[in-house]
């Protein structure tokens, strides 16, 4: 079969109405046809830049980021009902994705109404992340390479912005997808601290193949409390020397945020991470109350079912004010364990049960404690409604830091010095011990003591204590010899005796049993050997 043909078979496929949303097992053999014939996709068969960002995505200016065990399908629905106009999927790993059926069936859930989607993968072999898209091709509008992520993980597994260096390689995994794909080729990236490399950097994706460009406006060091402020003039900059479609990301906040920086930058549209997570309702500038948002989202989920973590730390986010109020401890230990849809729905319940009485005005709210280990936070709105978390300065992290650094470097330093509430002196480990049992305030102390009790059960044959697994109820080194003496094995305590004997003799008996046939094979045909030294005892002589 002819590579044209393939193609026109493979289009075929593809205008069918397809009832499952995972791929079938013909497809995915088409695919991998055409791309052991080296096929690849017409350039008049998709459309790139401009073209691409209008009439495929529809010039989409509110976009919900990739974000991993996040940006699921029913989180990406509930973003669409409040104004997202495009959604990236999680970050999926291209190997897992390529090779993996499970992997890849769980991450292709979607549905009719989820488009414009673009699905991201990252990797660092071109071959294999063209695998991979050429089995997502088909469920999305575009494939995005992620080139930003500056986690450790993606140190250690080399992709993300660790790859940012790595031009050649870049170049060619983007032109590879550009040229196979039949959909258009994306990528997300970080700024580098060098102006004029950030741009040179946009421009090579861009004459790689690349038909829309993401900048986050901060650079690979910038994460966790060293997090900071994305710069918008690299974002400005870049947006002065590509053609291609354009996103800004980082500082989104809320929607004055949003119009601010398509005001500043000129980008095409703007893309909302963290901001988003707190929010889903952001780029329709609303502040609604919590238990909204997650009722609205819990529905999504029973329609869209995904892991139980993800459920979690979506809650997590949406409650995280509220959440950090000491009163609400119980709350909060109850929404950590929960891992059944019916138990979320409860903790959404009890948190509406409380504040939506405040909310409507019929009881006065009087600001409540916050947690210790979280320290008091200032919020612009009441604790209930969706708002964005403000993260502390690298700065003020970087001076608590300094000043730790000078305080153990003090041999004058006056040593701090903790109390219980009975007004005891305790260590600074018992303290941390009551804060977290603070937390937990549903067990009791008479549980948290049973807890650390030991209760010991002795050896039969000495004092020491017994392995609580031992077979023969005894200690270790009795244990050893009871199995060494009568032949025996214990697995509790990990002691094979009799099981290494057993092999010992099976070796032993294998070893003579070879070297009975080695001397078998030589007694056959004693005379051959007296015949040959005989003829070659004549032909000396």
């Amino acid at each position: 079969m002819s590579c044209t043909t393939l193609i026109f078979k493979l289009r075929r496929i593809q205008k069918r109405p397809i009832k499952s949303i995972y791929f079938t097992d013909h497809i995915n053999n088409v695919v991998n046809m055409v791309n052991d014939e080296g096929g690849e996709a017409s350039p008049t068969a998709k459309l790139g830049g401009y073209d691409f960002y209008r009439s495929t995505l529809g010039s989409p200016r509110y976009v919900v980021a990739p974000m991993v065990d996040q940006s699921e399908l029913a989180w990406r629905m509930l973003c669409r009902r409040y104004g997202a106009h495009l959604c990236y999927t999680p970050m999926y790993h291209a190997n897992l994705f390529a090779t993996d059926p499970k992997y890849r069936k769980d991450a292709l859930q979607t549905c009719a109404g989820d488009r414009p989607l673009v699905i991201q993968f990252c990797g660092n072999d071109a071959q294999q992340i063209l695998d991979a898209a050429l089995a997502a091709q088909d469920h999305c509008d575009a494939v995005d390479i992620n080139l930003g992520c500056p986690q450790a993980i993606a140190k250690r597994g080399h992709y993300g912005s660790f790859l940012q260096d790595e031009w050649e390689l870049l170049t060619e995994i983007v032109s590879t997808l550009h040229k196979k794909l039949s959909i258009p080729v994306t990528c997300k990236i970080r700024i580098f601290e060098d102006r004029a490399k950030t741009i040179r950097y946009a421009q090579m994706l861009e004459a790689a193949g690349c038909q829309l460009l993401t900048v986050h406006g901060r650079t690979r060091e910038q994460k966790g409390p060293l997090t900071g402020v994305a710069d918008w003039s690299y974002i400005k900059e870049v947006r002065q020397h590509i053609k291609i479609p354009m996103f800004a990301n980082g500082n989104i906040l809320g929607l004055e945020d949003v119009h601010r920086c398509l005001e500043e930058t000129g980008v095409d549209g703007v893309m909302s991470a963290e901001g988003n997570l707190h929010n889903p309702a952001i780029f329709q500038g609303l502040a609604p109350p919590v238990w909204h948002m997650a009722k609205e989202y819990l529905e999504f989920v029973d329609l869209y079912p995904c892991p139980s973590s993800y459920i979690r730390g979506h809650l997590f986010k949406l409650f995280h004010h509220i959440m950090n109020i000491r009163q609400n401890s119980e709350l909060r230990e109850t929404l950590a364990t929960a891992n059944q849809l019916v138990q979320f729905n409860d903790v959404v319940q009890r948190v509406k049960a409380k504040y939506e009485p405040y909310h409507k005005g019929e009881l006065p709210y009087e600001p409540e404690e916050m947690d210790a280990t979280v320290g008091a936070e200032k919020l612009p709105l009441a604790p209930w409604l969706c708002q964005p978390y403000i993260r502390a300065s690298p700065e003020s992290h970087r001076q608590k830091i300094a000043e730790k650094e000078r305080e153990a470097e003090d041999p004058n330093r006056a040593k701090r010095q903790f109390f219980d509430k009975d007004g005891n002196e305790i260590s600074r480990k018992r303290m941390k011990k009551l804060r977290r049992r603070q937390r937990r305030p549903n067990k009791t102390d008479a549980q948290i003591q049973m807890r650390h009790e030991r209760r010991l059960e002795y050896c039969t044959e000495c004092a020491n204590p017994q392995g609580s697994k031992c077979e023969f109820r005894l200690c270790r080194v009795c244990c050893r010899e009871r199995c060494y003496s009568s032949d025996r094995d214990c697995p509790g305590h990990g002691i094979l005796i009799k099981s290494r004997r057993a092999k010992a003799k099976r070796f032993e008996e294998n070893s003579k049993h070879e070297e009975n046939q080695d001397s078998g094979v030589g007694a056959e045909n004693p005379d051959s050997n007296q015949t040959t030294v005989d003829t070659s005892t004549q032909d000396m002589l």
